[in-house]
């Protein structure tokens, strides 16, 4: 069977990838009489007295909810709420796997942003913290934004920052193996969605300067008149591109160092990466299809490679980044989760690869440490903040 028709009987068996466990055993009267009736009435008086002892006495501490309405999921496109919930249950099993949270998956059935933002605020009382998930440009980052400003936990979209941290992880070592520093590299970014423009902040926020994102039309750039509408690609054509370059990708590619794809399957080709300066870096991080095999990148020229699939090395994948950064968010009692945290949890992520190569900018996504080093350097940053 190939992997999808594996996947299917595992999910059939299973009946999905979640359930409900206890933490406590019931086996007679008196353990009934502490966690339900009549002792639980004891925490649900003191939480009444005191909110802040919710955390003290039930699952929020270490809950998160994983929340979607299935507008823009891996790279099935809108899909919807129903169809969706393989996904967030695979999404809260690597929370549990990974940083031992409990999670649990809410698939919203409606992609109006009002209607979105109100459901979310009335059900996360148990949860500690939000991870938005597979909801669509641009509408995604005025759900952020309101959700950030409304709710007094983190509120975490991973398809815009975990990929940018994880990104942000592979380049730092991509660029000590080419012997290259980000304030003097050329940076091409195709895809100006939530990931790209999230990875485009984060590496100027570590220094980029010479950066430039590409649509499917383009260039983004001050001239480009079909943005107005689009405040969001409008505010990164102000900040990127600083020549005020006009033209295609592959115009764009020329000569530069380093290529991040976060757009679609097959669009750029050998001629393209030779196009670019000496040993470029290719990121083609398009799943399942990247935006250029790595094979065919690495016989046009390229130095480094990395990609979302776990099929060839250098897998960059958001599961190194949200578990731990979530449980330094949870175990710091972070109310806020800032771009700050972002940048010390993708160091951390490339300070655990001792001697980077070609072949190895990356933590295995299997290495028990990563979650605890993640989660270690954000309660670190969140401390000196005191968030």
């Amino acid at each position: 069977m190939n992997i999808s028709q594996r996947s299917l009987q595992l999910h059939e068996s299973y009946h999905g990838k979640l359930c409900v466990q206890s933490k406590v055993p019931i086996i007679n009267h008196d353990d009934l009489s502490l966690a339900y009736t009549p002792g639980v009435a004891a925490p649900c008086e003191e939480i009444f007295k005191n909110p802040e002892n919710i955390y003290k006495y039930t699952m929020k501490s270490n809950a998160v909810a994983v929340i979607t309405d299935g507008s823009s999921v891996l790279g099935l496109g809108n899909i919807g709420a129903a169809a969706s919930l393989p996904v967030m249950e695979g999404k809260c099993v690597l929370f549990k796997r990974f940083a031992n949270i409990d999670a649990f998956p809410l698939c919203i059935s409606t992609q109006n942003t009002d209607e979105f933002v109100e459901t979310v605020k009335r059900v996360v009382v148990p949860f500690g913290g939000v991870n938005l998930e597979d909801i669509g440009a641009p509408h995604c980052f005025e759900i952020e934004k309101r959700l950030k400003k409304e709710l007094d936990i983190p509120v975490f979209h991973d398809d815009q920052h975990g990929t940018a941290t994880v990104a942000l992880a592979a380049l730092i070592n991509a660029l000590k193996v080419t012997g290259r520093k980000m304030e003097n590299v050329s940076i091409v970014i195709s895809g100006a969605g939530a990931a790209g423009i999230s990875i485009a902040k984060l590496l100027m926020l570590k220094g980029a300067r010479q950066l430039v994102i590409c649509d499917r039309h383009g260039a983004l750039g001050p001239d480009r008149t079909d943005i107005a509408d689009n405040p969001y690609k409008l505010e990164m054509a102000r900040a990127t591109n600083p020549d005020g370059k006009e033209g295609t990708l592959a115009e764009m590619l020329k000569d530069a160092d380093v290529f991040i794809g976060v757009s679609g399957p097959g669009i750029v080709n050998g001629e393209m990466i030779k196009a670019m300066a000496d040993e470029p870096i290719v990121f083609a991080m398009a799943n399942p299809v990247p935006e250029i095999m790595p094979d065919e990148a690495l016989a046009a020229g390229a130095a480094v490679i990395g990609t979302g699939r776990s099929d060839f090395p250098n897998q960059i994948n958001n599961v190194l980044a949200f578990p731990g950064i979530f449980r330094g968010l949870l175990d710091a009692r972070v109310r806020r989760i800032t771009d700050e945290m972002y940048l010390a949890a993708a160091e951390a992520l490339a300070a655990l690869v001792k001697d980077p190569s070609p072949e190895k900018i990356i933590p295995d996504i299997f290495y028990d440490g990563t979650a605890a080093a993640v989660a270690e350097a954000v309660k670190k940053c969140a401390s000196s903040k005191e968030l």
